[in-house]
């Protein structure tokens, strides 16, 4: 029995690192046709300089993981079908509205100039991308059943992680991605992508309410975590 579970993981394994690579390919070439086809130019500057940065930092977090928490990387490249039915429709939400801010930033920053921004604007929006990603990659790295759908992991022992970013808020990581979604439109010197980045943060927002509702209900030792932990997101203020 052990043998044979052993060589499923290692096929599940391989399979994963396989979903990986691929990822790791196709999706340059998603963001550039993203962003360059309706900057109607491969010589949008801005666009250039957060494809090379995204990547290369998406490099050095994934190597990272993959050193100090192997099994959540094996986890997020992964199927699962068991979340919950409103996070599914978030989820349909969620992802276009964020993929949104790439071709608006392009529109407005690379083809059309409607809000012209100095790079200063940009800088900040730097500091912003690289903080929450910094935050993200912390949360991901102290927490094994960080995955990308809502649910109670039961066959992998679920249990509350109150360590690292979590023993200041109960969702460093939704906390995360609202800076990097608003940093993203302003790296690529976009106003007008601040309305999907937005839009990203109100969903989040719900998303963190409704799942914080979940793991009260569901997962135990997470009532008792709330008390310790008082904040959802923001520390003093939700």
């Amino acid at each position: 029995m052990t043998s044979a579970t052993s060589d499923k993981d290692r096929k599940l394994e391989g399979i994963n690192k396989r979903r990986l690579i691929g990822r790791l390919v196709a999706v340059p070439v998603f963001f550039a046709l993203l962003m360059f086809l309706p900057a109607g130019t491969w010589t949008w500057t801005k666009g250039w300089l957060f494809i090379a940065v995204f990547f290369g930092i998406i490099a050095v977090v994934w190597l990272y993981l993959w050193r100090v928490n192997p099994e959540v990387v094996v986890a997020r490249t992964s199927s699962h079908k068991s979340s919950k039915r409103w996070d599914r429709i978030l989820l349909a939400l969620l992802r276009p509205a964020l993929i949104a801010i790439l071709p608006v930033a392009a529109l407005d920053g690379g083809r059309f100039h409607w809000f012209t921004v100095p790079w200063w604007v940009c800088v900040l929006g730097y500091v912003l991308f690289l903080a929450g990603m910094g935050i993200v990659t912390r949360a991901v790295a102290v927490n094994k059943f960080f995955e990308p759908v809502v649910r109670i992991q039961t066959e992998r022992g679920h249990k509350v992680i109150d360590t690292g970013p979590y023993a200041i808020v109960r969702h460093p990581g939704y906390a995360a991605f609202v800076p990097i979604s608003v940093g993203t439109a302003l790296c690529l010197g976009s106003m007008w992508a601040l309305i999907p980045a937005g839009l990203v943060s109100a969903l989040l927002t719900l998303r963190t309410h409704w799942e914080d509702q979940t793991l009260q209900a569901e997962l135990p030792g997470y009532k008792e975590y709330t008390e310790r932990v008082r904040y959802k997101l923001i520390p003093g203020v939700w």
